[in-house]
C-alpha cells in the first residue's frame, strides 16, 4: 500500500463521491515522450494522506470529537504513548483550536480514506476536459464558458492546480507550462478490502 497526498478541499470532494481522478506531476518530465515510470500500477491501493490531529481521550472533552466512544486508539509518537482518536480537518469546516498536522506527517495508522486506482496513462495537463475536470472535484459546469474561453470546470480547475504550486515552480509545472502529468483514476475501497 502506498500513500497519496491530498489537501483538505480534495479530501472533502472524494469523501463526497465528487473526486475519481487526479493528475499527478510526473518527475523529472520527459523528454518530448511520455516515457516515464508510473507511479502506480492499476489495481493498487492508496492510502490517503491528509491533515489531522489526535486527541488523546484525557482532551477529548466527553468525546466532543465522538471519533473513538467505543474503541480507543493506542498511538504512539516521538514523546509518549496515549488512547485516544485521530481526526481530521476535512470533517471541521469551522476553524477550531485544533493543532493540525501537515498530510505528509500522517501516519499511515491514522489513514481513513483508501483509494484502488482503476486506470492511469500519462498526458499533458492542458489536455484536461470539462468532465474530466468535473471528476477532479472542481465544480463548474463542463460546456465551454464564453466567459473562459473553456469549460467553466477546466477553468477552476486551472485555478486549482496553480494554486498547489510554489511560485518559483508555477513556469515549470504551472498550468501555462502544459508539464507531462500521470492521470490516475480511483475508486474508494473499505480498510478490510485495502488490507486483503
Amino acid at each position: 500500500m502506498k500513500p497519496i497526498l491530498f489537501n483538505t478541499e480534495m479530501v472533502q470532494a472524494i469523501l463526497e463521491g465528487r473526486k475519481t481522478i487526479t493528475r499527478r506531476l510526473i518527475k523529472p518530465q520527459p523528454a518530448g515522450d511520455d516515457s516515464a515510470l508510473e507511479p502506480y500500477k492499476i489495481g493498487d491501493v492508496l492510502y490517503v494522506r491528509e491533515t489531522w490531529a489526535f486527541i488523546p481521550c484525557i482532551d477529548c472533552g466527553l468525546y466532543r470529537h465522538g471519533a473513538c466512544r467505543d474503541a480507543p486508539t493506542t498511538y504512539e509518537d516521538k514523546e509518549a504513548i496515549s488512547e485516544g482518536c485521530f481526526i481530521y480537518k476535512a470533517d471541521y469546516p469551522e476553524p477550531e483550536r485544533i493543532c493540525w498536522h501537515p498530510s505528509i506527517h500522517m501516519p499511515k495508522q491514522a489513514a481513513r480514506v483508501f483509494l484502488r486506482v482503476t486506470e492511469i496513462w500519462p498526458d499533458h495537463l492542458q489536455n484536461i476536459n470539462g468532465l474530466h475536470a468535473k471528476a477532479e472535484g472542481c465544480g463548474g459546469f463542463v460546456h465551454i464558458n464564453p466567459l473562459y474561453g473553456v469549460p467553466e470546470s477546466v477553468h477552476n480547475f486551472k485555478a486549482l492546480w496553480d494554486s498547489t504550486l510554489k511560485p518559483s515552480d508555477r513556469p515549470i509545472y504551472g498550468w501555462e507550462a502544459n508539464p507531462w502529468v500521470w492521470v490516475v483514476g480511483f475508486e474508494r475501497v473499505s480498510k478490510e478490502v485495502a488490507e486483503e
